[in-house]
């Protein structure tokens, strides 16, 4: 795998609750109700411990710190690991994919 391919991209679920900011139903015009909605990020780390990090307020995403349920592998695993430049990249095309299927989505 080597150090320049240890980038990951990863999805967490949040809580529906996170439809009642604003801010982020302005970013999901297009959300379709009953579908999740998500946090998609990218890390250098393994995502079990970004996702940690995040609950314990570490360099923390507010949505994903207040509304984080748990990881969604099944939506990322298939990609990781990669390079920088790979993850920064597909972290883009997961975000946008999942809102073009109704998701309520938040990219860092």
């Amino acid at each position: 795998m080597g150090r320049r391919n240890h980038y990951h991209v990863y999805v967490i679920e949040l809580s529906t609750d996170v439809l009642h900011e604003k801010r982020f139903m302005k970013a999901n015009p297009g959300y379709r109700a009953g579908k999740p909605c998500v946090y998609v990020g990218m890390t250098g780390l393994d995502p079990d411990v970004r996702f940690d990090k995040h609950k314990a307020g570490i360099q923390a995403n507010r949505y994903a710190r207040e509304y984080g349920l748990r990881l969604l592998p099944d939506l990322y695993e298939a990609f990781n690991p990669m390079s920088y430049d790979a993850a920064r990249d597909r972290e883009v095309e997961v975000a946008i994919d999942l809102r073009e299927a109704g998701f309520g989505v938040w990219q860092a």
